[in-house]
């Protein structure tokens, strides 16, 4: 079986080569600070546009395609193949454990993909489109669902994704689904959907996760939005080069400070450039209060350690208590459940099972093939003022800490939508971004909401031949509320799903400008509402709205989407 898509764009990552002297020496049209999903897309559509456009990334190598020493970054087993751990979905799980080159270090206070691809690299890769309720509801105009139509259907357009990775055509480690099917659609009554198909429906409903994976291997930008901008001679990707602060004259960005050969080195706009901020709802922040934009009591501190600009008075600073505020983590809480029918998995970096290897390497298929979960649901709960709170459950191959039976499988319950709680995105003694300490449960209906749902679903537990090991089956809803709320290696734990903490109409306008300034833009998780379903989807989506709305400024259009895309079901 040949993998063509793989194999032409590992010739792709040519691109434009330009050395450190020429790329930082050259003025820009358009400098985009990360190449995380969000950033990417911005970067390859402005690139089609045909502006000139630099992508900086202060990570490095991820994926094969994105070349490097491969044999240093994956397993003896994948020797001979253009594939790294990133590559492979089954080694997904791998990278929590050590991260090592993939993984954010010293430039943000949250676990998080500091490489090229960002979160999309180091993720399961769940893309659930977002029900329309949810750009009505918490996104401004212009951002609607109806708005948000046009860039869905380019992202699906240049975004393959499936519900069935195994290029053999069969589910693997499907123990757990059927018996979470029984519990849930036969006791409980969820409707059995195909989800992306359905997306707008929310409510009491169970399917297969949607991957966005091609051919057995883990997909995501760096796949393909990037392979597409790397082939336009206008556009160039440096990794490794860590962004300092955007440099600017008043309300105008003339350029970034970026980290060349060791030494902090100007980096130009032309005079009609954008500076775009995609380093994530952490990072980006923390990049605008590096540069003149923020609170005013941080810029005081930033300015006395002389971590602004020499350029910069407080007489230009854009004081803005917005920047950062509305951070948003999905509080999650893991439940192990044990069956007599369950028969769990746990995936191996260095020694997969000889039949399991010989499935992946020899036809992309098999366990490999998948990060593993195996189902997920969702239901809403409606409150007497008519807010809603949107609830989800992930269920995985194996069990977790004290619970690693041949029998036990995890539940991993998310709040979503709707939630309450936010913190903001504060800087620590040395001035690396991070979350406040109320991001989870700050607000207490949250925690009432979320202990309303497992409490219901505990119900039908027993008739499905499930036993919760960590919580009791009998606890009232008042005990699960203790426990969720309470620290451990169950409960309260950081989902990573950072977003909403540069709002559209607080922080930046619907053009995605930071307010204040007339060439600052923020395009990634940031500007994303808290969303019903895991945010990947949806900040990819609205990466592609943005890129329409900042060409649209500049009087130019979206060019297209790849004819060689294409969507597996």
């Amino acid at each position: 079986m040949l993998f063509l898509n793989h194999a032409l764009v590992v010739a792709g990552l040519i691109g434009r080569a330009l050395s450190a002297v020429e790329w930082s020496s050259e003025q820009w049209d358009a400098i985009i600070v990360g190449a995380g999903p969000a950033g990417i897309i911005v970067a390859s559509r402005l690139a089609e546009a045909g502006l000139k456009t630099l992508l900086l990334e202060g990570g490095g190598v991820s994926y094969g395609v994105t070349g490097g020493d491969l044999n240093a970054r994956r397993p003896n087993w994948l020797d001979g193949t253009n594939l790294t751990r990133v590559d492979v979905p089954g080694l997904y799980s791998s990278i929590f454990g050590d991260g090592r080159h993939l993984i954010c270090q010293g430039v943000v206070n949250a676990y998080g993909g500091c490489t090229i691809g960002g979160s999309s690299a180091i993720n399961a890769g769940l893309f659930f489109e977002p029900p329309a309720s949810d750009w009505d509801l918490y996104f401004p105009e212009g951002w609607k669902s109806k708005d948000m139509d046009a860039a869905i259907q380019r992202l699906y357009a240049s975004q393959p994704s499936t519900n069935l990775t195994s290029q053999n055509g069969v589910r693997y480690l499907q123990s757990g689904y059927d018996a979470a099917r029984k519990w849930l659609v036969d006791g409980l009554g969820y409707k059995d959907v195909d989800i992306n198909a359905q997306a707008d429906d929310k409510t009491k409903v169970f399917g297969h996760p949607i991957y966005d994976y091609s051919n057995g291997q883990r997909g995501g930008p760096v796949t393909t939005y990037l392979q597409t901008a790397l082939q336009h001679e206008k556009f160039h990707l440096e990794s490794s080069t860590q962004v300092l602060r955007v440099e600017r004259e008043g309300n105008l960005a003339t350029g970034v400070i970026a980290m060349v050969n060791g030494s902090e080195t100007f980096v130009a706009l032309t005079p009609t450039g954008r500076v775009i901020a995609s380093g994530g709802a952490l990072q980006s922040p923390g990049l605008l209060m590096h540069s003149g934009i923020g609170d005013p009591a941080t810029l005081t501190s930033l300015q006395a350690a002389g971590k602004l600009s020499r350029n910069l008075t407080s007489n230009d600073w854009i004081n803005s208590t917005s920047i950062g505020a509305g951070l948003f983590d999905n509080p999650n809480t893991f439940i192990e459940l044990q069956g007599p029918t369950v028969e769990a998995y746990s995936y191996s970096y260095d020694n997969p099972l000889a039949s399991d290897k010989a499935l992946y390497m020899d036809s992309r298929s098999g366990p490999y093939a998948t990060a593993g979960q195996t189902s997920v649901f969702w239901t809403t709960i409606t409150h007497d003022d008519n807010s809603i709170t949107g609830l989800q459950g992930t269920i995985g191959p194996a069990g977790y800490a004290d619970f690693t039976t041949n029998n036990t499988i995890t539940l991993n319950i998310y709040g979503t939508s709707g939630l309450l709680s936010a913190g903001r995105v504060v800087l620590d003694n040395n001035f690396i971004p991070g979350a406040s300490g109320d991001v989870y449960y700050s607000n207490a209906r949250d925690a009432h909401d979320i202990s309303t749902f497992i409490y219901d679903i505990f119900q039908a537990l027993p008739a499905a031949g499930l036993t919760p090991m960590n919580i009791p089956q009998t606890a009232t809803r008042e005990q699960i509320e203790t426990y969720i709320t309470t620290w451990s290696s169950y409960a309260r734990g950081e989902v990573n799903h950072w977003s909403s903490s540069c709002r559209i109409g607080a922080c930046v306008d619907t053009d995605t400008r930071v307010v204040g300034m007339s060439n600052l833009h923020v395009v990634d998780a940031s500007i994303v509402a808290p969303l019903t379903v895991n945010p990947q989807f949806g900040v990819m989506a609205a990466a592609e709205k943005a890129s329409e709305r900042i060409l649209g400024l500049m009087g130019l259009s979206v060019a297209g989407v790849s004819s060689s895309a294409e969507v597996n079901v």
